[in-house]
């Protein structure tokens, strides 16, 4: 047996990775990533076939090397060690992972056709005022909104470039950027809570069935993933829908609590105007107290017209 280039107990070498290549622990770690403690950590819950004796060694073949790709695999996409050992069960009992690792694709999709892009930094100095925030840009670091290029200190990825531009126009039309990310966590927070709150009824009223038992078959795997290509862009039309009856409504209403009665004449809301006490009191004494606001209203608007009338005379007159 042989180092990580594996080996048969007939002297011939086996290349790493491939059918009939033998490895000691701490090669089996480096081909695959894990450490020692890891694989150890794997046996002891069952989830590495156990190796094979061979003197005061343990002998690990191919097949622990792809299993353990294989859990690293799954660990990625999101599942627990407990749910992959199910998993792994059931393909050992011989039904497959082909229509689960197909419904784990489809869910680790892309769920909008907004592509990737990138940025430099001088451009994106550029796009946010031209000075170097290098707090400004750990904080989208850290919202996710950039991420760093390794190797490339002046480079940046954009998972959403939409994202990026709301940001830009905002800065652009004044708002701090310190505001543009509190407003980003505050709103994300929300976002995510309607994420869930559709997965959940979406799972009760649509994807339980296929859920039912763990894992599900093959067939039941498949079609809950063409149902989540189906309904994948039902909760970005709702929310979009939403978003703007929502938007329509309280901008209406912003508006209006800042015009006062909501009607614009000319550009300018009404306003109280405060007329001298013996005014008032004149006033009331020609036409009673419960006609005062109509009397003033009265005669301001034929003050206005009077003097629009010698406006126009005067005009005319000057013409001719």
């Amino acid at each position: 047996m042989t180092g990580a280039g594996g080996g048969h107990g007939n002297g011939q070498a086996a290349p790493e990775g491939r059918p009939g290549a033998e490895y000691r622990i701490e090669d089996l770690a480096h081909a695959s990533g894990a450490t020692v403690r890891t694989i150890r950590a794997y046996q002891d819950r069952g989830l590495l076939p156990t190796p094979e004796r061979r003197g005061r060694a343990n002998v690990y073949r191919y097949t622990h090397l792809a299993r353990l790709r294989q859990i690293a695999d799954l660990l990625d996409r999101g599942y627990t060690l407990a749910s992959i050992k199910e998993l792994l069960e059931a393909w050992d009992a011989g039904r497959g992972l082909g229509g689960v690792l197909g419904l784990v694709a489809e869910v680790h999709g892309p769920w909008s056709d907004e592509e990737a892009g990138r940025i430099t930094r001088a451009d994106l100095d550029a796009r946010f005022g031209s000075t170097q925030d290098e707090a400004a840009v750990d904080e989208a670091v850290a919202l996710g909104v950039l991420e760093r290029v390794p190797g490339k200190e002046d480079e940046f990825l954009v998972p959403s470039p939409q994202e990026l531009s709301v940001a830009a126009e905002l800065y652009a039309a004044g708002v701090p950027l310190t505001a543009i990310s509190g407003h980003l966590r505050e709103l994300r927070g929300q976002v995510e809570h309607i994420a869930s709150r559709f997965l959940e009824f979406t799972t009760e009223h649509v994807f339980a069935r296929y859920l039912g038992h763990t894992p599900p078959t093959d067939a039941d795997a498949a079609e809950a993933a063409s149902m989540v290509r189906r309904l994948r862009p039902l909760a970005q039309q709702t929310v979009d829908a939403e978003l703007a009856r929502a938007m329509r409504m309280f901008a209406t209403r912003h508006l209006n609590h800042h015009l006062g009665s909501g009607e614009l004449t000319d550009g300018l809301a009404p306003r109280p105007v405060h007329l001298p006490a013996e005014t008032m009191r004149a006033v009331q004494a020609l036409v009673g107290a419960e006609q005062v606001e109509a009397f003033v209203a009265a005669a301001t608007e034929r003050e206005v017209q009077a003097r629009t009338l010698d406006s126009l005379a005067a005009s005319h007159a000057k013409d001719s």
